[in-house]
């Protein structure tokens, strides 16, 4: 729920605000603060989407989205990590035909809207400084970007204002759009492995096979498979071959892999008679398994 109220309030917070800055870019002629004016409205329209996405991604699993909605929320990573490097990339463009043709600007209009500039988006970028969805990460990083480039602007038009050197503005510009170009392309590759159902990068599934094959009954484990909706909740499926009560054993699997953060679990449990042909790690007997007994009552 705090991760929509927050994109909520920057949508709103950034809509408004890229108004305000067209009115000021027409004022002070500084095509900087256009150029951020057609940029934020970018913004407020991604995260509009994100909204709605991150919304949407809330919803229980039904007949059609068997598990759930969550990459829902991953578009909306998307959405908004397309239009950040289409915006920078537009960005890079102006400023380098600013540097060939210099334009009249008015300095001290442009000083005080970059000071109002920097008050919002740093308010904005507060509320959505937490959340761990993809989603989530791409809006924060817009609003650190805005943050940033009004910090940028602003210190440019005191510079300017006092030396008159025109071109400030514009190397400066290029230097945000060229972070924010790196950090929404690290940002592609981690949708692109979720989408190519990558293993999620904490995990290690050699780790895992090693924790599961410890306990007791376990005979071996093959067919693992482990994937992640959205960046958070992780899936997991796997064969294991057992001896012994099969649903004591699911339990410990169970809570074996919840340490592990992944919380979908389906076990495949397999009698030593049936292996499926595959290598499995063999489990010292030497007294080890007895004092698993006493913790059966975990409170779920």
């Amino acid at each position: 729920m705090k991760t929509e109220r927050n994109i909520l309030i920057a949508f709103i917070l950034n809509f408004a605000f890229s108004i305000f800055e067209f009115i000021g870019g027409a004022i002070t002629g500084s095509v900087a603060i256009v150029s951020d004016a057609v940029h934020d409205i970018g913004d407020a329209m991604s995260i509009g989407a994100s909204y709605f996405l991150e919304k949407k991604s809330k919803k229980q699993p039904d007949e059609t989205y068997t598990y759930g909605y969550a990459r829902y929320s991953v578009m909306g990573g998307v959405i908004t990590t397309f239009v950040l490097i289409f915006g920078s990339v537009a960005v890079i463009y102006n400023a380098i035909l600013r540097i060939v043709n210099p334009v009249e600007i008015n300095y001290d209009g442009m000083i005080v809207f970059a000071v109002v500039g920097v008050v919002v988006n740093l308010a904005a970028a507060y509320f959505t400084r937490e959340g761990d969805s993809i989603n989530q990460k791409a809006v924060n990083l817009h609003m650190l970007e805005d943050v940033l480039g009004w910090v940028i602007v602003l210190v440019g038009a005191v510079v300017m204002r006092f030396t008159d050197i025109t071109y400030i503005d514009s190397a400066m510009s290029i230097g945000v759009a060229v972070v924010i170009l790196i950090n929404a392309i690290k940002n592609l590759k981690d949708i692109v492995n979720l989408f190519m159902e990558r293993l999620p990068a904490h995990l290690r599934i050699d780790e895992i096979k090693a924790h599961i094959c410890e306990i007791e009954g376990v005979l071996g484990v093959h067919h693992i498979h482990i994937w992640s909706m959205d960046g958070q909740s992780n899936y997991a499926t796997m064969h294991v071959v057992c001896a012994g009560e099969h649903s004591e054993i699911k339990r410990k699997i169970r809570e074996e892999l919840k340490e592990h953060g992944i919380s979908h679990v389906t076990l495949e449990l397999e009698d030593e008679g049936e292996e499926c042909g595959e290598e499995h790690c063999h489990v010292e007997h030497s007294g080890a398994g007895h004092h698993h007994h006493h913790h059966g009552h975990h409170h779920h």
